[in-house]
């Protein structure tokens, strides 16, 4: 079969309208567990500073009827702080951008300022648990936070040639060789988190970690339909003997370089915001307009011992 002679088709035309459907589709991304799991609360200077205390060991405790009332050794608070770390993105649009007519979007700006919120956070949670150390920053270099891999010290396992931070901020945990999570190093770190006094709800995992967490057999929750013959085969609560842990995976720790996961306590860790999220508009230079979104914050660390990391986990 062949087109009759002179048959004006589709081929041919060339005033036919543009099909793009008016909508934008984004699938990235844009949870970040830690960032929204634990407390925010106030910085007021660029080095945040707060206290730390604990009860003396227990020990055997009898006194004599009548005698005379021996004062204890009393220990003075310890004081940790970290620095405040500026992030932010800024958004430039021309004039003609702006007074074009776009697709799925009836405001530019506001769609680019809804979209550069929403990667402001995940960076924010990348800085949270990327290995980073704190810097007091200069004029030359930028503030930083130590993030949580540089705090916890008292509870934590790693694979081989492997050791914990020192638990100040200031230095990184010594990478050792890399190896399967297996429920008994689970189970040996939450022991510790226990005994150490900590009271874990959630244990924070790289999205692969978790699908090896739901290949554990014994003390685990699946949750599925009573009404419905289906088991599910994710596990969304591991119940230790010490507490039940809600297990979050987190899609921004797999984009890290490194192979960890946490157990947090929430109530003892905080974001502390020097400057909540803000978006001003920047001087105005040209034929465009330019706005910055910002935030000021830091990572309160309250009480190391009340977390627990496990490095040097495969991914």
């Amino acid at each position: 079969m062949a087109q009759p002679t002179n048959l004006y088709d589709t081929y041919d035309t060339t005033g036919i309208r543009e099909d793009l459907v008016d909508v934008i589709y984004n699938i990235s991304p844009e949870d970040t567990p830690i960032l929204s799991a634990i407390p925010r609360t106030t910085a007021k200077s660029t080095k945040h500073e707060w206290q730390l205390d604990a009860l003396a060991t227990p020990a055997a405790n009898s006194v004599i009827e009548g005698d005379d009332a021996t004062i204890d050794a009393m220990t003075a608070t310890t004081r940790a702080f970290n620095f405040t770390q500026i992030s932010d993105k800024v958004i430039a649009l021309s004039g003609t951008q702006s007074a074009v007519d776009a697709a799925g979007r009836a405001d530019e700006m506001a769609y680019q300022v809804a979209k550069k919120s929403k990667e402001l956070k995940k960076d924010m949670e990348f800085a949270l648990i990327k290995g980073q150390v704190q810097a007091a920053g200069d004029a030359s270099n930028a503030r930083k936070l130590g993030s949580i891999p540089t705090w916890i010290k008292t509870n934590g396992d790693a694979g081989s040639g492997g050791a914990l931070s020192t638990g100040s901020g200031t230095d990184l945990p010594n990478s050792g060789t890399d190896r399967d999570l297996t429920e008994t190093i689970l189970k040996t770190v939450i022991k510790e988190v226990y005994e150490s006094g900590g009271e874990m709800d959630m244990l924070i995992v790289p999205p692969s970690v978790k699908q090896t967490i739901s290949g554990f057999n014994a003390n685990t929750t699946r949750f599925g339909q009573a009404d419905s013959k289906v088991e599910y085969a994710a596990i969304d609560v591991y119940s230790s003997d010490f507490g039940d842990l809600q297990v979050v995976p987190n899609r921004v720790m797999a984009t890290t370089s490194e192979s960890n996961a946490f157990l947090i306590q929430r109530d003892m860790a905080a974001v502390a915001y020097l400057r909540d999220f803000s978006v001003a508009d920047l001087a105005k230079t040209g034929d465009s307009e330019k706005k910055q979104l910002l935030a000021e914050y830091t990572l309160e660390m309250r009480n190391e011992a009340a977390h627990g990391i496990l490095l040097d986990i495969n991914q």
